[in-house]
C-alpha cells in the first residue's frame, strides 16, 4: 500500500528535478536574468501545487480549463490587475512543457495578455527639481548607511536608473579612467554610461570609508556578513525614509524607486530634451514606453493643439 508521505516525496523529487531543467532551459536558451528565472519557476511552482497538490504532476492531465482557472483566481486577488509578468512567466514555463514533449498540447496559447493601457489619463507622478534635491540630501542621514544611501539615490535622480539596475552594479563596471559605468539592465542588456564628477565622488566616498565586503557587487548590506542586495526593494525603504526627513510629501500613497526616473524624464521634457533623447537617456527598449512623457509636454501640446468648434466656425 502506497503511503501518502511516499506520494509526498516522490512529488517533492519530480518537481526538484524539473525545477532544475526548466531553470538551465531559461539560462542557457532563453538568456534571462536571475530575477527572471526565480519568478518563473516560482509562478509555474504554484500552478503546479494548485493542480496537482504534492503529488507528482501528471502533464498529460492539465486542460486549458485548468490554465484559465488557475489565472482567474490569480488576477482577481484585487483590482484592477494590471501585472503583466504573472501570464509571461506562466507562457514560458507551457512553451517549456511543449517543447520537452511533456504536453501534447500548448498551452501557453490559451494564456490571454494583461491589458496595458498606455495611454490612459494617467500622467506619470513626479516630484519637481526642488523636492528632488531635496530628498537627495535626505538620503544621506543614516550615520551608518549614509553615503551608500546618497549614492544609490543619486544613481536613480541623475542617470534615471532602475532599482534593480543600481544593486546590480559591479565593482568592475566602474572605469575610472575612462570615467565610464556599465549598467546591466533588462534583458543582459548593457550599457555604458559617462560617470560624472557628482556620482563619482559619492561613490568614492562610499567605497573608502563605508562599504566591507568581499563580495563584487558595488552596494552590499552594512550588517555582517555584508551581502549583495537581493532585489531593489532596499531603494522603495531608503526613500521612504528620505521623505519623511525631508518632509516632501510624496505623490502617490506608494512610492518606489520610479518616481526619480519619471521626474529625470519630465524635467528632460520640460527643460526640451526631445522623446528621442528621453528614451535614449532611460535606455528604453520600445519607443512607445516614452510616450507617456509626451503629456508632460504642456508647450509641445499647445503647438500641435487645434481650435476648438463652436459655432459659426473655429474660434
Amino acid at each position: 500500500m502506497t503511503r501518502q508521505s511516499d506520494i509526498e516525496i516522490d512529488g517533492a523529487g519530480v518537481r526538484a528535478d524539473l525545477k532544475t531543467r526548466y531553470e538551465e532551459y531559461l539560462r542557457r536558451h532563453r538568456g534571462v536574468s536571475e530575477r527572471t528565472v526565480y519568478h518563473s519557476w516560482r509562478f509555474a511552482d504554484r500552478f503546479l501545487t494548485f493542480r496537482f497538490g504534492d503529488a507528482a504532476p501528471d502533464f498529460s492531465e492539465i486542460t486549458p480549463t485548468d490554465v484559465v482557472t488557475f489565472l482567474q483566481r490569480l488576477t482577481t486577488r484585487k483590482a484592477p490587475y494590471r501585472d503583466k509578468t504573472p501570464p509571461t512567466h506562466l507562457r514560458n514555463f507551457f512553451q517549456y512543457l511543449f517543447r520537452e514533449g511533456l504536453t501534447a498540447t500548448n498551452f501557453a496559447l490559451v494564456i490571454p495578455s494583461v491589458a496595458a493601457r498606455r495611454y490612459d489619463a494617467r500622467l506619470p507622478r513626479y516630484l519637481s527639481p526642488e523636492q528632488v534635491e531635496a530628498v537627495i540630501a535626505a538620503s544621506r542621514n543614516d550615520r551608518r548607511r549614509g553615503r551608500r544611501n546618497y549614492a544609490m539615490v543619486l544613481m536613480l535622480a541623475r542617470f534615471g536608473l532602475r532599482a534593480a539596475e543600481v544593486i546590480a552594479v559591479q565593482l568592475n563596471d566602474i572605469d575610472w579612467r575612462t570615467s565610464e559605468i556599465v549598467i546591466r539592465g533588462k534583458g543582459q542588456r548593457h550599457d555604458r554610461l559617462p560617470l560624472t564628477t557628482e556620482v563619482g565622488e559619492a561613490l568614492v566616498e562610499y567605497i573608502r570609508h563605508e562599504r566591507i565586503s568581499d563580495h563584487r557587487a558595488l552596494f552590499v548590506s552594512a550588517r555582517s556578513p555584508h551581502r549583495p542586495f537581493k532585489d531593489g526593494q532596499i531603494l522603495n525603504e531608503i526613500l521612504a525614509q528620505a521623505f519623511i526627513a525631508s518632509g516632501v510629501p510624496k505623490p502617490l500613497p506608494y512610492v518606489g524607486s520610479h518616481v526619480l526616473r519619471h521626474s529625470l524624464a519630465t524635467k528632460l521634457i520640460r527643460n526640451g530634451a526631445s522623446l528621442d533623447e528621453v528614451s535614449d537617456m532611460l535606455r528604453h527598449r520600445s519607443r512607445a514606453t516614452t510616450m507617456i512623457y509626451a503629456k508632460l509636454d504642456i508647450e509641445g501640446l499647445r503647438s500641435v493643439a487645434q481650435p476648438w468648434p463652436v459655432a459659426g466656425g473655429a474660434q
